[in-house]
């Protein structure tokens, strides 16, 4: 569980790649609306990510993500919902550089490292390199995991309906919506 004084200097983190690094402009509203995943580990600086939704309608989502230096969003999918497919995502890196990894035939020696003590959850090794101006598309269903290069990353994603709440993680002990304390 993640305290809320750890949880505000996460947010004041993220605007500062979003605004400073990346130079996004952000409204009031988008400054204050940034979203701090810790995905329950309570290894935040390690494992997670921080978000900003734009838009999210039925159709289409697109938010920033922001990653601190090495961190890791953990290995996922987005499986189908209903009679939607699951969702497709197009990753675009504004600022730093983020090694994306997905299934396909494994890079023989991967940039990154998965976090000390998860590593049998981390089971995809095909690398894409993405850095300011890079983009990469994934359709439903496909694993993936991304890691932060040593200055960090942000990086824009849009979708097709953003069904987060669904997504699948190899490892069982992620919560993608966990409980802050304070």
């Amino acid at each position: 569980m993640m305290a809320r004084e750890e949880q505000a200097r996460a947010r004041a983190e993220a605007l500062d790649f979003l605004e400073r690094r990346a130079g996004l402009v952000l409204s009031p509203g988008e400054r204050g609306a940034i979203e701090v995943a810790d995905l329950g580990l309570g290894r935040f600086r390690e494992i997670g990510l921080c978000l900003l939704v734009y838009v999210h309608t039925e159709r289409c989502c697109a938010k920033e993500l922001v990653l601190l230096p090495g961190q890791t969003c953990p290995e996922h999918w987005h499986p189908p919902v209903g009679a939607d497919p699951g969702k497709e995502e197009t990753f675009r890196c504004r600022y730093g550089e983020v090694f994306l990894y997905v299934e396909g035939e494994a890079t023989g020696r991967p940039s990154c490292r998965p976090p000390a003590g998860r590593e049998a959850h981390f089971t995809v090794w095909c690398e894409v390199r993405l850095r300011p101006g890079d983009q990469y598309t994934l359709g439903p269903g496909v694993r993936h995991w991304f890691q932060a290069g040593p200055d960090g990353a942000v990086v824009s994603e849009f979708s097709t309906r953003s069904t987060d709440e669904f997504d699948r993680f190899t490892d069982p002990d992620i919560r993608r919506l966990p409980a802050v304390e304070g």
